[in-house]
């Protein structure tokens, strides 16, 4: 089986956690912390949206890989191993958005 691209994305993030911050952006954001690296991926969705209702396609393209890079980030700053991610996608194939979100209301209360 072919390793996801995503995955490749988030090794290569984990690789450079260790390189230096003043020659790696990634280091620098991982530096900074889990809330800067937070704070990256809401200002690519909001990127992400904006170029769906303005951009072109590849304009779409381009900001959908800065959110998914800058994700990658957030996990490997936050300790969410893609897996983890892949077994909940799993897990709620088959099932009803609404039902699912149903459910994760009743678990909150």
């Amino acid at each position: 089986m072919t390793e996801h691209p995503i995955d490749r994305l988030y090794d290569q993030v984990l690789a450079r956690k260790s390189a230096d911050p003043s020659r790696s952006y990634t280091a620098k954001l991982l530096k900074e912390g889990v809330s800067k690296c937070a704070k990256k991926v809401g200002e690519e969705g909001v990127e992400v949206a904006i170029a769906a209702l303005t951009g072109d396609k590849r304009e779409r393209v381009a900001e959908s890989a800065d959110l998914l890079y800058h994700l990658c980030v957030l996990w490997v700053a936050s300790d969410v191993d893609p897996a983890d991610v892949y077994a909940e996608l799993t897990a709620r194939e088959g099932r009803s958005g609404l039902d699912d979100k149903a459910a994760r209301k009743n678990i909150a209360r």
